[in-house]
Order: C-alpha cells, then structure tokens, then sequence
C-alpha cells in the first residue's frame, strides 16, 4: 500500500475549495439555474396568446398565478374593467440544467399581459328605459333628481315626490319611477296614481271627486289630485361601460325638454296650405322645404295628402290634473244634422247658439302645459245655454281638373288687351293654345245641357255638374257627346279648333258658379 503524498493531499484540497467557490457563484448570481431530475417534460414555458410571460418547474402553480394576477388587477382598478379573454397554455421540455423565472415575475408579467388586453372601464349605474330610449345614471339619488324634478315643474306646492319601487310583476329586478302623495301610505300600491301610455284620456278617483249635488263647494279639495308619466319609467342596476353614463343636466334636457320631431299631417276637406300653416304652427317655407312634393304656397293639395310637419315635443310629458272651481261663461257644444244628399261644402246653421253661466268643480287633465280634457264634477248654473244646431252634408264635392293634355296658357281670366281686335278684354276664361283636333276631356263628370254651335263661341259642349258649377268648352273644331248625355271626369266631350270668335285654334275654357264665370285656376 501506497502512502499519500503531501502534494496528493494539497491537491484535493485545491478541487474542494474551487467547487465550493463555483457552488458560492452559482447561488449569488445564477439563483434560477436549477439542476432538473430526468423524469420526463420538467421546465414549462407559459404563454398568454402567443406571448411567453414566464418559465417555471411547477406546472401545478401556473394557473395559481393567473389567479393571483387577475386579483391584482381587480385591485388597482376601481369599478368594473371588461378584459378579452387570454388563454393561459404552456409547453415542457426535459433538461438537466435551466433557467427559470420566480413566481413573483410569472405575475407580474401575466397581470401586464391582461391590462394589454383591457377593453374598457365600467362602472355601477342605473339604467332608465322609456319607451325605446335608454341611457345610463350612475346614481338612484341622480334618478329620483331628474325625475322629481320634472315633476316639481308642476307641483309648485311640493305636495308629490318620486320613489322607485320594485316592479312585483317582473321576474328581474325592475325598478319603477311612480309619483305618490308625500302623505300616502308607501305600503299601499293602490294609494300610488300613475299614468302609463297617455293617450289624450285622464282618469281620476271618480268616487273621491263625484259627490252628491248637495254636497256644495265646500266638499271639494282643491289642487293638484294626480301627477304621472306619459311613458312607462323602468330602472335596472347594472354594470355599464364608463363612457356610456349621462349627465344628469344632459338626461333631463333629452327627455324633459322640447325636441324636433317629425310628425305627418294628413290633410282635411277644405285644408289649404295656409291654413295648415297656422293650424300646426309651422312657417310656409319650412312645410315647402319639408315636402319635396309641395313646390310653392300655391301648389294643389289633396284630402288625404300626408304632409311631413315638424313639431318640438319631449320625449316624455307630465300628466297631471287637478281640481278647480270657476265661475265662467261657457257654451254647449254644436249640434250637427247630417244630410247625405248635400256636400260636405254645404251646411245650414238651424239654431244660433248663446252662451249660458254657470259656478262649477271641473277636473282639469294636463299634458305639460296643454289642457287636453275638463270634466265637469259638480255645477250650479245661473245661465242656461243654447247650442248652435248646424245641417251640414256628407258627400265628397266633385273635382276639376284640366280638360286637355299639354296645350300652351296663352290667356288667363280676367283683364287682357283684345286679340286681333276680336276678342273680349274681360276674358271669361282659360286660353291654351294646342293643334287642332287635340282630345277635349271633361273636367268633371255631369250631363250635357247643349253640345253645338254656340254664336261667339263656335262649336261648344256645355256640362253642368251635381254640385251646380256648370263647365263650358268653345272653340271645337267638333263635338263628340250630344244633349243630355251623361258624361264621366276625362271622357272625351270633343275636338279643339279654331271656330267661332278665334283668332287661331286653341280651347277656351269656362267654370260658372251660381251663373257667374270664375277663375277656373281656383278650381282645378
């Protein structure tokens, strides 16, 4: 057996003390470096997506992590943030020696990661929905605001407020905005009077209101009785995107403040454009720039025509009525007999109507400010009145229209110079120039009363019509109806020419009311 050299022993020496200073380098400046047992996949790459955020040993731990970085962002974030989905995957690998990451990085680059991601913030608000408006309010007190004070435009005395109750006909947590007495009982639902869908009609307490005739004034309590809604107020807790909540200020002017809003207008018997004017409230030259069919104040308008008006309305109005006593003049409403063989331009007043006086209780029912119905509850009259008794007829008058087609105006009704020297210079008619032997229709349908020569007027076709205007057509090259025919509107009545008091073909043409010659153009 060999002895051990002193230079042996140094030299081991020397190897223990260089491995224990790699040892003491690797655990100062390499503390992820990890010496890995060979027992398949034993170092996983994490991924968000596609992007790698951490390399581990722990495959168990990942998604502990994920957690963890999701609470941290929860955290810094008030309210509510939407994220996209990330999916979280990772990938193994069999090493005996490699690097990875600490269980604070794989959080920290995970929570980046989501916030990369981040969509949009959202915040806890009430969402009103009325009718098929719907915006966002971060607050109830803000709601009750906006409503309460509509309502308070009204109740001047402050004797209503607005509470949201739980809808018990939902399934869903609904609140409702309903108007009630600051002194109701909040536990009575049937002491609460709202209105939904107003449509021109307001009910009250008939049997609170109606009282016996000997009851007198004095029984009566005076004021406002109901205030409500047009519409349906429904109101829901959500989570909302930030930028999508209103102001308060910006709330109340959409629903509670008067908008354009497009209306259609169909027009009556005896409408004119004027008249439509002043009815609805709106300039010519605005219904002109809204009709693409009305070219001018003067353009031809038909019953049933739909016009396109614009009217400034709220989306939302208050109902509300009220109790009033009055002494006033007032009068019965007009009685009307109607007569099925006359016109609907025909009417006869019977009765002249005189005004009676009475003291009375009426419930008065408002939209905003419009009265829209009274109703009287209790009255003493001092006055009897006298309604006016008007015979009016029934029958849609007939219509003029132009007896030829094309043509050129060559003279209008009314003062002219003589042409030629021929002609007269109060002119009884329309002029159009045309060829000769163009069609001549019939502006309106009636009988014949003499179809042939006619003096001045040559060869002439003269109709009279069942509300009494008579038509007369001269100056035909010949005619194609004879006496006492029955003809339709547009059927064919004969030819122009250039016969009788002419200076060159054309048609002249005459309507008579009450044996007068008119202008036809305030007809056709």
């Amino acid at each position: 057996m060999k002895a051990k050299s002193k230079y042996n022993g140094a030299r081991t020496l020397a190897i223990i003390k260089v491995a224990l200073f790699v040892i003491l380098i690797n655990i100062l400046f390499f503390p992820t470096l990890t010496r890995f047992t060979l027992q398949g996949n034993n170092r996983f790459t994490i991924f968000m997506g596609n992007v790698p955020v951490g390399v581990t040993d722990d495959a168990g731990g990942i998604f502990d992590c994920y957690r963890e970085a999701r609470y941290e962002v929860s955290k810094e974030i008030p309210g509510m943030t939407l994220i996209d989905y990330v999916p979280v995957t990772f990938e193994g690998e069999e090493v005996v020696y490699g690097e990875v990451d600490s269980r604070e990085t794989i959080i920290a680059n995970m929570k980046a990661e989501l916030l990369s991601h981040k969509q949009e913030d959202m915040s806890s608000a009430y969402v009103v929905k009325i009718g098929d408006m719907i915006f966002s309010i971060d607050s109830a007190e803000d709601v009750k605001k906006l409503f309460g004070q509509a309502v308070s435009r009204y109740d001047v005395s402050g004797d209503f407020e607005v509470e949201l109750v739980l809808d018990s006909d939902r399934e869903l947590s609904v609140l409702d905005a309903v108007v009630k007495k600051k002194d109701a009982s909040s536990a009575g639902m049937g002491d609460v009077d709202t209105v939904a869908g107003f449509e021109g009609d307001f009910t009250y307490d008939s049997d609170e209101l109606l009282r016996e005739s000997s009851a007198g004034f004095d029984s009566y309590e005076y004021g406002i009785e109901s205030i409500g809604f047009s519409e349906k107020i429904e109101i829901a807790e959500a989570y909302v995107p930030t930028d999508e909540l209103v102001d308060y200020e910006v709330a109340f002017d959409r629903l509670f403040n008067e908008q354009e809003v497009q209306q259609i207008y169909k027009v009556q018997s005896g409408d004119t454009l004027s008249g439509i004017s002043v009815k609805v409230g709106l300039p010519m030259a605005d219904i002109i720039a809204l009709n693409s069919n009305i070219e001018s104040e003067h353009s031809v308008i038909n019953i049933d025509q739909e016009i396109i008006i614009t009217v400034p309305e709220p989306e939302v109005a208050i109902v509300w009525t009220e109790v009033a006593k009055l002494e006033e003049a007032y009068n019965k409403p007009t009685e009307y007999i109607y007569n099925d063989n006359w016109f609907t331009n025909q009417q006869v007043t019977h009765q002249q109507p005189s005004a009676g006086y009475h003291e009375a209780v009426l419930s008065i029912s408002h939209s905003n400010n419009t009265v829209v119905n009274k109703d009287t509850v209790y009255e003493e009259v001092l006055i009897e009145p006298v309604g006016k008794i008007v015979e009016v007829g029934t029958m849609i008058p007939p219509t003029y229209i132009k007896p030829l087609a094309g043509g050129m105006l060559s003279s209008r009704f009314g003062y002219r110079k003589s042409p030629g020297g021929r002609g007269s210079t109060n002119h009884k008619g329309v002029d159009w120039a045309t060829p000769r032997g163009t069609p001549i229709y019939a502006s309106c349908g009636g009988s014949v009363v003499s179809a042939g020569w006619s003096g001045g007027y040559g060869y002439c076709v003269y109709l009279t019509h069942p509300d009494g205007k008579q038509t007369r057509y001269a100056h035909l090259s010949s005619c194609a109806v004879s006496k006492g025919q029955s003809v339709s509107q547009g059927q064919i009545i004969g030819y122009s020419g250039n016969t009788g008091n002419s200076t060159g073909p054309h048609l002249h043409f005459e309507i008579i009311v009450n044996g007068v010659q008119v202008d036809p153009f305030n007809y056709l």
